[in-house]
């Protein structure tokens, strides 16, 4: 089952490797191994949070998501996405900037630095927006009670995490205005752009999440009325109508799953240049965490550890708010990537291990359960 699972990524690994070892000797080989470690460390709370809405997919959309969603992640995200910022943040033709990138490295570090403000803020108010909705919404089960039952209730006024998505916002581009003002930087123009991209990425997300929750809605409506033809065929012997709808809410839950691998790798991007700016080191080594992200999705998902650990996916949402916050605040503040990838290991181990607790709080109340159903049965007989 591992090896099935993670073979490609095992596979994806020894070829990275080496073409880095043939690309820049064993220098190259150790900046590869050290950018795929730093993406899968940063990338967990990705796995689990995908996990969570892979799992609502059938097996042909899992593929999909391993094979043409890996070429859209490696090649899309990690190697064309950081060309593309400098073509347009530069004004430049894509030849031309990946001309920059393979023979001007010190330039489009600068030029990557330069619009990591617009980058920053889409990805933490797509990253934001994704962490309030969790949190708003009333759950059975709770992990953090304390927090999580009075949000709840708050999470009952229309349009909330929009609202305070907004103010968080306009805090940060007013807070960055203020800030380039008194450093003599007169940049009021980044703190519109700052501005305009969160506001892209509130739209970006509102309109990719919405069209994914109609059709999950429509999906969810469909497999119900699904389910009382099942029970009327067999009383009539009748074959019931073929679903067609599945494929139209899996196609959009792909493409929000791939919006939301995106905003994920802004940090993995931008946190590579602290380590190397060579575009082609940075692929390999980002390509190789990105597969094993994946495939440790598609193997929470088969082997079922968010159903047996419940508050795996909190511990997730946590992380995306945390790095929603971390990414706001890099706009104007440098941030160790170490500290940013440990928040959220540290975060998804402390939901794990409150899963593993109340698991066994279950067992021991089951178990006690069966000797007093025991106990009165020999005591009847």
């Amino acid at each position: 089952m591992l090896l099935k699972t993670f073979g490609w990524s095992f596979a994806i690994t020894a070829l990275g490797l080496v073409a880095a070892v043939f690309y820049g000797g064993w220098e190259a080989f150790g900046i590869v191994a050290i950018l795929a470690v730093l993406e899968i460390s940063l990338s967990f709370d990705n796995a689990v949070v995908n996990a969570g809405i892979l799992k609502k997919m059938n097996a042909f959309w899992q593929k999909i998501f391993l094979t043409v969603g890996v070429l859209i992640a490696v090649f899309g995200m990690r190697l064309v996405f950081p060309v593309v910022i400098v073509a347009v943040t530069a004004k430049m033709g894509p030849i031309q900037a990946v001309d920059l990138a393979l023979n001007n490295k010190d330039r489009y570090q600068e030029l990557v630095t330069d619009a990591h403000p617009a980058i920053a803020a889409f990805g933490g108010m797509f990253l934001l927006m994704i962490f309030l909705d969790f949190i708003f919404e009333d759950r059975d089960i709770q992990w953090l009670r304390w927090i999580e039952r009075p949000l709840a209730k708050l999470g009952k006024v229309d349009m909330l995490a929009v609202c305070i998505a907004l103010i968080v916002l306009l805090i940060t581009s007013f807070t960055f205005a203020t800030h380039a003002h008194q450093h003599g930087g007169g940049h009021t123009d980044k703190a519109q752009t700052v501005l305009i991209a969160g506001i892209a990425g509130l739209i970006t997300y509102m309109i990719v999440g919405g069209l994914s929750g109609f059709f999950e809605d429509r999906l969810e409506a469909e497999e119900e009325r699904e389910h009382e033809e099942e029970e009327e065929a067999e009383r009539t012997g009748k074959k019931k109508p073929a679903v067609v709808l599945a494929g139209q809410a899996a196609f959009f839950m792909f493409l929000y799953l791939e919006v939301l691998d995106a905003s994920f790798s802004f940090d993995g991007v931008i946190g590579a240049f602290a380590i190397t700016n060579d575009i082609v080191l940075m692929a390999l080594g980002l390509g190789i965490g990105a597969m094993y992200v994946r495939s440790l999705t598609v193997y929470l998902v088969r082997q079922g550890t968010l159903d047996d650990y419940v508050f795996l996916e909190h511990g997730a949402h946590y992380a995306i708010g945390a790095l929603a916050v971390i990414l706001m605040v890099t706009i104007q503040y440098q941030i160790n990537e170490v500290i940013t990838g440990l928040v959220g290991v540290v975060l998804i181990g402390w939901s794990f291990w409150s899963s593993v607790r109340r698991n066994q709080r279950l067992a021991e109340a089951e178990g006690k359960a069966g000797s007093d159903e025991k106990a009165e049965v020999s005591s009847g007989v």
